[in-house]
């Protein structure tokens, strides 16, 4: 169950193997659809920006289903989905960030051009609607636009920041974290719950299980790239000194990864939600 240490502790090595089975479903899936793009210009590049990656959104998705009662095949279009969600924003993401390297593999900018890129992202959106018209639950591409368009308000929201002049306070920076990157992360366990069938109280839990993951993930994610110069984060340096910034940053990770735990207090006990628990500590364990 993710668990490995001497003192049934999770380990990370323990916990990446759990959630193998899961992505590997995932990664099947996401090799069937491309298929569907076979003769399509954007079938390569699209292999490639898919290629790697933890596929935590999508496994996070298919575990709340599962906690929920639901194990069979109904939840992979909307695991796909989360995940081509996620590979369209990095593309965009490289591109604002000019970045040079994306855990070591060359950004898509840099692979195919510029302009490739913007039209490779569309492409990816496209595919994103073909799979959520799938459903007849209209919920799910309801969710799948929430998420972008919270995406969207907090990438422009950074954008729009210098951190090297503006004081960002704490508030401002933990808003501009659950719109980037939280968002999706809500939607993904969110979703997971409405494919399976779950109450009010469950949609809600898993969905609030999420944001509070999605957010300790980003301050993991902004404490292991600290040293990078062009990060929103810096700008909390104007009103906090750098132990401070990071003493916080690390402190409030934790808190949220507790406060995920304890949303799963409102689900069924099994072996599903004790690997969402172990996802809340990989969230901040983790280094890379």
């Amino acid at each position: 169950m993710g668990r490995g240490g001497d003192d049934g502790a999770v380990t990370l090595e323990a916990l990446e193997a759990r959630m193998q089975s899961y992505a590997k479903r995932v990664d099947l899936a996401l090799e069937r659809e491309l298929k569907l793009y076979a003769h399509s210009r954007f079938h390569d590049p699209l292999v490639y920006s898919i290629e790697g990656g933890k596929r935590v959104r999508p496994v996070m998705l298919m575990l709340s289903a599962e906690a929920l009662g639901c194990k069979d095949d109904s939840v992979l279009g909307a695991a796909m989905a989360v995940e081509l969600l996620h590979t369209e924003s990095i593309i965009h993401d490289d591109v604002i960030d000019e970045e040079k390297v994306r855990r070591a593999k060359m950004p898509f900018h840099l692979k195919y051009g510029y302009s490739a890129s913007l039209l490779s992202a569309d492409f990816v959106f496209a595919m994103i609607l073909a799979i959520a018209a799938r459903y007849e639950d209209s919920r799910v591409a309801e969710e799948l636009s929430y998420a972008a368009l919270q995406m969207s308000e907090g990438e422009y929201s950074e954008l729009t920041i210098d951190p090297q002049i503006y004081k960002l306070t704490w508030d401002e920076y933990i808003r501009i974290v659950t719109e980037k990157t939280a968002a999706l992360f809500e939607t993904s366990s969110k979703l997971g719950a409405l494919i399976a069938g779950g109450g009010e109280k469950e949609v809600q839990a898993l969905a609030e299980y999420g944001r509070c993951i999605g957010v300790a993930y980003q301050l993991k994610d902004d404490l292991l790239d600290w040293r990078s110069k062009d990060k929103v984060s810096l700008g909390l340096l104007k009103t906090h000194s750098e132990s401070e910034v990071v003493g916080k940053m690390t402190a409030q990770a934790q808190s949220f990864a507790e406060e995920a735990k304890r949303m799963l207090m409102h689900l069924p006990r099994n072996e599903a939600t004790v690997l969402l628990e172990d996802l809340s500590d990989f969230s901040i364990l983790r280094e890379y």
